[in-house]
């Protein structure tokens, strides 16, 4: 990523933007296809064609070396972790709307900024924890649409639980990936989890990737496996890496609180509701939390080997 002359940690704050608007992409259109197609067998495909680009670009790139899969079993683990997060997503969105799914990801900054504490001794700051308490504020008002009765009565459902489970995932994974890196170059890197997700979710699941009906997929639908795959998935994981590597762990999760307000855009333009104008001020506060964020209160020590860069 070529950004001129910014600094390491604002280049990974710029790549986290770009994440949670085609993140929040995910929740929405992900929504439509849903109960089309398994879940398993839906994320199985779906890296399947991100690993492929993703192989494709390390192979041309940095090139594909073996001494970059040594230790193999950590590209297992972030496998397992993140695939857990994918299958688990579109299974709560059978039932659950993209709004409230969006809801249940904001928790994944605190759960993420724990783990960070347990894997890595990331310590949260009092004003870290402040701007999280004020994103956290911001996007649950975006999400009920600044309607105090509807944030008293929400009621969890199962779609929303499943969900929780997956963000428990993706909030272990964050950390982990900094600390499982050995300088690999990102896409070779990006590449091996990729390709122990596939292998883990065709291990566990290859009856109902068989028994899945693709032919009823329209073209639609198969343009929202294409997003999902390339920029909800290969981009994404791109990003997220390339964040991890300059940016605390909470730091980096707290764009999670953008994504209900990038959910609400994507649901106006997909032509479902326009939010009221109270919503702003929710908005409001999730761009202030990120300026809280933006301010760093120690130097930061990038772990950004000159092959990383991406």
């Amino acid at each position: 990523m070529a950004l001129g002359g910014l600094s390491e940690p604002r280049k990974g704050h710029l790549a986290m933007l770009l994440f949670s608007a085609l993140v929040a992409g995910s929740f929405s259109f992900g929504s439509l296809i849903a109960n089309k197609i398994d879940p398993v067998a839906l994320t199985a495909v779906r890296f399947v064609i991100a690993g492929t680009v993703i192989g494709i670009a390390a192979a041309v790139g940095p090139g594909l070396r073996l001494a970059s899969f040594r230790a193999p079993w950590r590209y297992a683990i972030l496998g397992a972790l993140f695939a857990a997060y994918f299958v688990l997503m579109f299974e709560g969105l059978k039932t659950a709307p993209p709004v409230s799914t969006a809801a249940v990801f904001t928790l994944t900054p605190v759960l993420s900024a724990g783990f960070g504490w347990l894997l890595l001794r990331q310590i949260t700051t009092p004003r870290m924890a402040l701007a999280l308490a004020v994103g956290a504020a911001g996007a649950l008002w975006v999400i009920f649409r600044a309607d105090l009765a509807a944030l008293l009565a929400f009621d969890v459902g199962r779609g929303e639980t499943v969900y929780f489970i997956g963000c428990i995932a993706h909030a272990v994974f964050t950390p982990l990936l900094r600390r499982l890196s050995r300088g690999e170059p990102a896409l070779v890197f990006n590449f091996g989890v990729m390709v122990a997700m596939v292998v883990l979710l065709v291990g566990y699941g290859w009856r109902d990737i068989l028994a899945a009906d693709w032919a009823a997929l329209t073209f639609s639908d198969w343009l929202i496996v294409l997003y999902v795959s390339l920029f909800a998935s290969a981009l994404t994981f791109l990003l997220l890496r390339y964040a991890t590597l300059r940016l605390p762990s909470a730091k980096v999760m707290a764009y999670t609180y953008l994504t209900p307000s990038w959910v609400i855009g994507w649901e106006v333009v997909l032509g479902h509701g326009v939010p009221g104008v109270l919503t702003l001020v929710g908005v409001a506060l999730t761009i202030a939390a990120l300026w809280m964020l933006l301010k760093d209160e120690e130097p930061v020590q990038p772990a950004v080997p000159s092959s990383s860069s991406t």
